[in-house]
């Protein structure tokens, strides 16, 4: 269609009046014109391709500062843009590192004891913990592009890690052939991370929605605090399953093996870091207490330990742990064929949830503080700090919320406080260990669980279910799939059922009847305006979705479905003599849609009845128009700008009273 132009004739006066009479239209046009719908400019395959690779894989458009720059200046912004630190450096002042000296030396504190526990919690030695916060943060503090994120081990992370692993070696049995399946995950995690941020393959994480999240982190922060049972009341033999039951079972099973001691030390320290953590939330600035709580805890129960002799009355402590540095762990990555599926499933699933923890922690700080992240640039770091962690005795690491929300409230002001952390772990490595000899691992586990109190989000929860059921469906499966079956398959659970609703949306696009609202030319759904009302002898619809060929007989038997519905509707008045189809919203459209859409209106045509489009998009509209040289398939009046004038013109020409 090339446009119409309609001046009122006579013989239109008739229909024009009685539309004034119904009070459809506000005055009498004196002409109805019928604006063109544009075709968009001729473009080349390629030149599609190009444009549509480049907002698939660099929506960011990160190379736009490099147009129009003389060589030297382009080279200097590449150099910036893989290693962020060369942006922040050379300004670099001594009132910034007043605030990051602070705000480094606070997570600090709070990364040594939770170094040491969540390495427990992955059964891995303790020292492997406190060599994650050292090479790291260091690593990431070159090429990580936040302010505040604080990277080191998490509970989450940690917790998969261990279970998984578990399944294939015992830790107590074999613990080097353990340690070595640790590391080799890690470097599978970071080699996975990284590949996504080279190749611009973030969006794969997207398929975490906001409900699975909240719904396995709950379900990840029970399994942990019922983990950390075994520690808190003294049992010695422990059952080695994650789920809910079989964990409950041995507690109950081994109340001969409790320990009133260990108890009772365990539930003071608990109930004091769960205060300390209580008093932050409700009062912000007293952040710090939170931030010393663990490593007072830490300090005052060795003490009690050490002048009580309490480990010969039923405590377990640490033990000897040997001062030094990260000895290189290259050799003791391990490929052998027997491990290598437990060992890539591993750093699979523990790679995808420490990289989307760290990158939606990083996007959270940054937009309090108003700067930009770059969630590829964030892969490629924590992925290289992983695979640099494996070869140094780190396991896996990620920005950790609780510690970035410390470094956050600390003041921080660039990444120059994971350095700060580092060189202040790097000196308890070095001088400090012999301290923690006497270190109660009952001490350990109360700061694993009020660490991962923080995780479950009731109120999260809540307002996920007030919003959409299905979306609470997708967070209790998680939840539920974590605590009863295991973690890994959980996740798994979630994610099929979010990916299944999408290839739901994909299949059944939504199709809606729409009339018009007095007085105006706003057309909208009946359903959901009541104003709204049918125009007659036009059954006006809207596909809000793109159509291809998953969804094409969905789409012409629900537009059959809509006819004879209408035709009932209408029996006793007009009867039906347009289909109109709004595709404003319909962004993409494949063969299969094209086709669709021939056989339908070639199937109204048969009930003696014409199918308009209106509105198609450039991409639908080229497609129409190829298709249109082969088929000849649109008549003169078949597309149109607006349903308004659709109605208008079409009535005019057809003398039909709506």
């Amino acid at each position: 269609m090339v446009g119409v132009y309609v001046s009122n004739s006579s013989r239109k006066e008739p229909h024009y009046q009685e539309m004034e009479e119904a009070g459809e239209i506000r005055e009498r046009p004196t002409e109805v014109v019928v604006h063109k719908v544009e075709a968009p400019p001729l473009r080349t395959s390629l030149s599609k391709m190009k444009l549509r690779l480049k907002e698939t894989f660099f929506p960011d458009d990160p190379f736009r500062c490099f147009e129009g720059q003389p060589l030297k200046t382009k080279w200097a912004l590449a150099a910036k843009y893989l290693f962020p630190i060369l942006g922040w450096a050379p300004n670099y002042s001594l009132s910034l590192f007043k605030s990051d000296f602070i705000s480094g030396l606070t997570i600090a504190s709070l990364a040594i004891p939770q170094g040491i526990s969540y390495a427990k919690l992955a059964n891995l030695p303790p020292i492997i913990g406190l060599y994650s916060s050292f090479v790291p943060p260091l690593v990431y503090a070159v090429l990580g592009s936040s302010r505040d994120l604080a990277v080191g081990p998490v509970s989450i992370a940690s917790l998969i890690m261990g279970s998984m692993l578990r399944q294939a070696v015992n830790p107590s049995a074999d613990p080097l052939l353990f340690l070595q399946l640790a590391f080799t995950s890690t470097f599978f995690a970071g080699l996975f991370q990284a590949s996504l941020g080279i190749f611009r393959l973030g969006f794969i994480i997207d398929f975490l929605s906001k409900a699975t999240l909240v719904g396995f982190m709950a379900g990840a922060a029970i399994i942990v605090s019922l983990q950390q049972l075994k520690s808190l009341l003294g049992i010695v033999h422990f059952t080695n399953q994650m789920g809910l039951v079989p964990v409950m079972s041995s507690i109950f099973h081994r109340t001969n093996e409790w320990s009133w001691q260990t108890v009772l030390m365990g539930i003071c320290f608990l109930v004091f870091l769960l205060l300390a953590r209580h008093i932050s939330l409700k009062r912000p600035k007293l952040f710090w207490v939170t931030a010393g709580a663990p490593l007072a805890c830490v300090i005052l129960s060795t003490l009690l330990v050490f002048l009580f002799k309490a480990q010969n009355h039923g405590i377990s402590i640490i033990g000897k742990l040997k001062c030094g540095l990260n000895h290189p762990s290259w050799d003791k990555l391990l490929f052998d064929a027997t491990y290598l599926g437990v060992v890539m499933k591993t750093g699979l699933v523990t790679g995808i949830i420490s990289l989307t923890e760290g990158v939606a922690v990083g996007r959270t700080f940054a937009s309090m503080k108003d700067y930009q992240v770059d969630g590829n640039k964030e892969m490629m770091a924590i992925g290289l700090m992983n695979i640099v962690g494996s070869c140094t005795s780190c396991y896996v690491t990620t920005g950790a919320f609780s510690r970035s929300a410390v470094n956050h409230n600390a003041g921080c002001k660039t990444a120059m406080s994971n350095i700060v952390m580092a060189i202040t772990v790097m000196v308890t490595l070095l001088f400090l260990m012999p301290l923690f000899v006497y270190t109660p691992n009952v001490v350990l586990s109360a700061i694993i669980i009020a660490a991962v109190a923080g995780l479950i989000d009731i109120p999260a929860a809540y307002h996920i279910w007030k919003m959409d059921k299905i979306d609470f469906v997708v967070c209790l499966c998680a939840f539920l799939g974590v605590i009863f079956i295991s973690v890994q398959d959980g996740l798994a659970i979630a994610v099929g059922i979010s990916i299944c609703r999408i290839l739901l949306q994909t299949t059944r696009p939504k199709i809606v009847v729409l009339g018009n609202i007095r007085g105006t030319e706003i057309y909208r759904d009946l359903q959901q305006y009541k104003e709204a009302r049918r125009i007659r002898g036009f059954l006006i619809l809207a596909v809000e979705a793109p159509i291809n060929f998953a969804n094409t007989i969905y789409l012409k038997e629900r537009v059959r479905r809509c006819i004879e519905e209408e035709n009932v509707v209408e029996h006793e008045q007009a009867a039906l003599r347009f289909v109109i189809l709004d595709l404003s919203a319909v962004f993409t459209i494949d063969t299969s849609g094209i086709a669709s859409l021939i056989e339908l209106k070639k199937s109204m045509e048969k009930r003696d009845l014409e199918l308009l489009f209106i509105n198609p998009n450039g991409e639908v509209m080229e497609k129409l128009q190829r298709a249109n040289n082969v088929h000849n398939f649109l008549g003169v009046d078949s597309l149109y700008l607006t349903i308004g004038e659709a109605v208008l013109s079409l009535s005019s020409l057809a003398k039909v009273s709506p």
